[in-house]
Order: structure tokens, then C-alpha cells, then sequence
């Protein structure tokens, strides 16, 4: 397909993303947004996401120097991470091989880029490495866009990655100043050294902040997904940061046809589970969600992601379940009296925003900081594991539609989320982000002029 280029503004922006449908999908509607507004709009990221992209009519430099990690395939690319047994020896392990590591690599496929399409700005989701490479080698601004909960470390928090809920008493907040402590000086103490080596290797400065933080840091903006109350009060919110309300894929089908089931109307009570795309155990949650609640007067709807849904389809084969491989979550989400899943961050918006209570079961790949917030704001219940049982998720559900308190927490959130414009609130940051730094350009060059 021959990609049209808009060059209303003469403006160009790249986007960038780590390999990972959470950390792309998100994006998208932004990206389309800015492309109708008339820039230049091209995108960085794996070779799995180039059919997306395609239908979205916007360029794609796949990846070349960069290893691809795409959809969470560590095992496969790294064999090593097999061995690593406990959530933390797996986020240090994740932290240095999936993204610290990669950083150099997206730095010398993006300095390609830049020779046949000089961006002006970069627009990157939040955990991609290659953002103080931009910022400080390129010297190109860059919008890091917060797909996860807010990462930037605060003195009223615990620290990030370990899933606990803050205290603000004296107590609690002393307790967490030693954990900070301990997590930065000893628990990632290995996978921060190789990032602060790699940095002074190119000649990129530094303060010898956690990843988090340095990515945050070295962002000219970070623009959050979410709205402040699906996050931890904190007294210490850097000024460049801004909350935006839930950034949405864009829905790049426009012949959808909108799928329905008449059993949706047919039972009283509508449970949606999904593991994602990148969960491809389905013993996790899917199996557990259907042992509970098959032959029951509960109508449970299960999306795999394409996660063995024949072999699932033929295990529940009863009247109250539907499988299937996708179902757009729009279409649906308005049926479901509680929304069960692992934790991802979009899923968890689409919940939010669709007015769901959740049940909700996962630790690995920082789902713990999504799940300790659901239940920390009573929006469903955190059953803290990877491996619920079906009495565990019977349990949650039939406490969750019983108790009106999550629904109201839900629907009073749901309200604060109406309140954001997305797409709008970002195009407008990144215009003035633009306009003052094509300003400091312009003073830059006539003072030049002017010693001269």
C-alpha cells in the first residue's frame, strides 16, 4: 500500500514502542490523531505490528539492529530467563535483557531513520530505552507516554515494581524510605549499574537514578494515561508530567461488524475474562474462570488472545460459556457485570471506562502495580497470584456483584475519565512542546548571529 504523507504543518514525528500490544496499542489513536491534525506521522517498533500499521495507512521502520522481544517472547530470545523463579529475579532479568540492554540498538536503527525522515520530535510509550538516546545524543525532544502507572518514584510511595500499597502515616512512610533504599542499593542494584555503564559509555549524562526514573527524566514530557484517581496521592509530581485520561487504541476496522451473542440477554449475570496476548498459559486464569462457573447461571465470556481456543472450545463446551479468539472489548464490555483479567493496563481502562467491577490475578511483568491499585481504590478485588484458584474467583465475583461499593468506586471514576479529551489534551502539549522549542532554536542561532 502506498502511505500518504500529510505535510500540512511541516512538522514530523516518530513514534517508538516497546515490543508489547500494551505498550503499542495505546499509541494508535494518538498517532491517527496527529496524523489527521497534519503532520508527518511514521512509527518505529517489531515487524509484528507492521499489518497495524499498515491499516492505519502510517510508515514503519521495523526494527533491524534492535533484537525484537515482541508480545512478551523472552523465553524464546532469551533461554536464560527460564531459570530465574521468583517475580524479582525475573523483573531484574526483564529489566536488563528486554529493555536496559536494547537501549544502544534502538539508538543506531532510529540514527538511520533520521537520515531519511529528520523527525522533529520523538513520541515514545514510557518504558522504551531509547528515549535518553534521543534526547541526549540526537538532541531531538521526546514525549514518553505513560502506559503503565506512573513510574516516577516519590517520597510518599513504596518503591516501584513490588506491588505494595502506600502507608502515610510516619510509620508507613518510613518504612518505604527504607524499601526505596533497598530496592535501589540492593534489589536492582546489578541491573542499574549496567544501565548507568552503558549511559557514561555514550557519554549520555546521568544522576544515577533508577530506569525508571531516567527515562522519565530525560523525556521533555511524560504524558500519563489515566486520570489522578486511579493514582497514589504523592506531594512530589514533577511539573512536566500530565495526566490526560485513558489513551484508547484506535479502531483501525471500519467495517466492523459489531459481534453479539443473544445469550448475553438471555442471563442475569455476564462475567468477561481475558489473559491479553501476551499470557499464552491459559491454565492461569481462563481455565480456573471456567471451572468455576461452567454449567451455572453465570454466562462467562472468554477471550484468548488466540491462546489454544479450539482445545478450550472442546473442554467447555457447556451452554453458559463463549469462546472466542477476540471479541472487541466495545462491543461486549456494556454486557459484563465484572471484568476478570491479569492485570493489563489498557484492558483495565476499557474496564474502567465501560463502568465494570474487576476480578483481577497477576504479579508478573508489572501487573502487580495495576492490581495492587484496584484494589487499594475498592474497584474490584486483587487476588494477589498468578495462579487463582476457582473458589478464589467464584468467591471475588459474587462478592464483587454483591457489594455496591465497587461499582460505585467504578462509576465515579468512570465520570472523572469523561472528563479528558485524550487525543486533544496530547496534540496540544506536543504543539507547544514543538513551538517553544523551534523558538529556543530561532533565539539560539540569531544570538549566534548576533556575537558573531
Amino acid at each position: 500500500m502506498n502511505i500518504v504523507h500529510h505535510q500540512a504543518t511541516g512538522k514530523r514525528i516518530l513514534f517508538a514502542n516497546f515490543p508489547a500490544d500494551g505498550h503499542f496499542n495505546p499509541l494508535t489513536g494518538l498517532a491517527v490523531h496527529l496524523l489527521k491534525l497534519g503532520y508527518d506521522v511514521r512509527w518505529y517498533s517489531s515487524k509484528s505490528f507492521a499489518s497495524k500499521l499498515n491499516k492505519l495507512q502510517i510508515h514503519h521502520y521495523p526494527f533491524n539492529k534492535a533484537i525484537d522481544v515482541s508480545n512478551g517472547n523472552f523465553d524464546t530470545v532469551f533461554p536464560g530467563r527460564k531459570k530465574q523463579v521468583s517475580q524479582i529475579s525475573k523483573l531484574k532479568f526483564d529489566l536488563i535483557h528486554a529493555f536496559i540492554l536494547r537501549g544502544p540498538e534502538y539508538y543506531a536503527d532510529l540514527k538511520e531513520i533520521y537520515s531519511v525522515f529528520p523527525f522533529d520530535v520523538l513520541v515514545a510509550d514510557c518504558a522504551f530505552t531509547g528515549i535518553p538516546f534521543v534526547k541526549e545524543a540526537m538532541r531531538i525532544p521526546v514525549v514518553a507516554i505513560g502506559v503503565l502507572p506512573l513510574i516516577e518514584t516519590s517520597k510518599d510511595l513504596p518503591p516501584n515494581g513490588i506491588g505494595m500499597t502506600p502507608s502515610y502515616t510516619i510509620t508507613g512512610k518510613i518504612k518505604q524510605a527504607i524499601l526505596r533504599k533497598i530496592a535501589d542499593r540492593i534489589i536492582f542494584k546489578a541491573p542499574y549499574k549496567i544501565m548507568h555503564r552503558m549511559l557514561d559509555e555514550y557519554a549520555i549524562p546521568h544522576c544515577k537514578e533508577n530506569v525508571f526514573n531516567m527515562l522519565l527524566q530525560k523525556s521533555d514530557l511524560l504524558l500519563q494515561s489515566g486520570t489522578p484517581g486511579f493514582e497514589y496521592k504523592r506531594s512530589d509530581l514533577s511539573k512536566h508530567i500530565h495526566y490526560i485520561g485513558p489513551l484508547l487504541p484506535c479502531n483501525a476496522n471500519k467495517y466492523h461488524v459489531q459481534w453479539f451473542d443473544e445469550r448475553l440477554n438471555r442471563y442475569k449475570r455476564v462475567v468477561l475474562v481475558t489473559q491479553g496476548t501476551v499470557e499464552k498459559n491459559i491454565n492461569k486464569i481462563i481455565v480456573p474462570t471456567l471451572e468455576a462457573f461452567k454449567d451455572s447461571n453465570t454466562l462467562v465470556v472468554c477471550t484468548t488472545g488466540g491462546s489454544q481456543t479450539a482445545a478450550l472450545r472442546k473442554m467447555y463446551p457447556h451452554a453458559n460459556i463463549i469462546i472466542e479468539d477476540f471479541i472487541p472489548f466495545n462491543d461486549v464490555m456494556p454486557y459484563a457485570d465484572v471484568y476478570i483479567t491479569n492485570g493489563g493496563y489498557g484492558g483495565v481502562m476499557m474496564g474502567i471506562e465501560n463502568n465494570i467491577p474487576l476480578v483481577v490475578a497477576g504479579i508478573h511483568e508489572g501487573k502487580n502495580e495495576i492490581c495492587a491499585r484496584i484494589g487499594y481504590f475498592n474497584l474490584g478485588i486483587n487476588l494477589k497470584t498468578e495462579n487463582p484458584l476457582p473458589r478464589q474467583i467464584r468467591r471475588a465475583v459474587d462478592e464483587v456483584i454483591a457489594n455496591p461499593v465497587y461499582k460505585q468506586n467504578v462509576h465515579k471514576l468512570a465520570g472523572e475519565f469523561e472528563q479528558y479529551d485524550p487525543a486533544g489534551l496530547c496534540a496540544s502539549h506536543i504543539e507547544r512542546l514543538l513551538k517553544t522549542k523551534t523558538l529556543t532554536k530561532t533565539r539560539k542561532i540569531w544570538l549566534s548571529e548576533k556575537v558573531n
